[in-house]
């Protein structure tokens, strides 16, 4: 399979398509703290549907807005179908490998997160990938018609 340039802009289709069938998404790097931009996230994909597992190992931090909060992605107990990166670029090889490890389908660094290594390593193991872009401003451009006919 060939590799996809990620410097190049995603095609409406390929965010579309990834947005519209995840359901459950692990957020590495997910903050208790309000002012943070992945706080924003996470609230906005919860409040969406999405069913999200916040990842942080800090020690003591059991649950972001009524979530429970796992330490890595290897402790989560129940499948998870992409993985949404809050960390610096470097550590994304690592958190790739891993996401391959759980079975994650999708492996998203947010804006600012681009590791071409770790692309690879996802796209061998079949995984696809997005980098440097948020899902949730994804979420409000207009091609996007949300499928998940949850309440929220």
């Amino acid at each position: 399979m060939g590799y996809m340039n990620h410097d190049e802009p995603y095609s409406e289709d390929y965010i579309r398509d990834i947005l519209s069938s995840v359901k459950t998404i692990a957020m590495v790097g997910a903050s208790p703290d309000k002012t943070k931009f992945s706080y924003g996230v996470l609230r906005v994909l919860h409040e969406t549907g999405y069913d999200i597992i916040p990842v942080n190992p800090r020690p003591g931090l059991e649950e972001i807005r009524g979530l429970a909060v796992y330490p890595s992605l290897a402790k989560i107990d129940r499948q998870v179908d992409m993985v949404d990166v809050f960390r610096r670029p470097e550590d994304l090889p690592g958190i790739a490998q891993e996401a391959i490890d759980i079975g994650a389908k999708v492996l998203w660094g947010q804006i600012g997160v681009v590791n071409h290594e770790a692309a690879r390593l996802a796209e061998d193991a079949g995984m696809k990938v997005v980098m440097n872009r948020c899902p949730k401003i994804e979420l409000f451009r207009p091609f996007w018609t949300p499928k998940l006919h949850l309440g929220i």
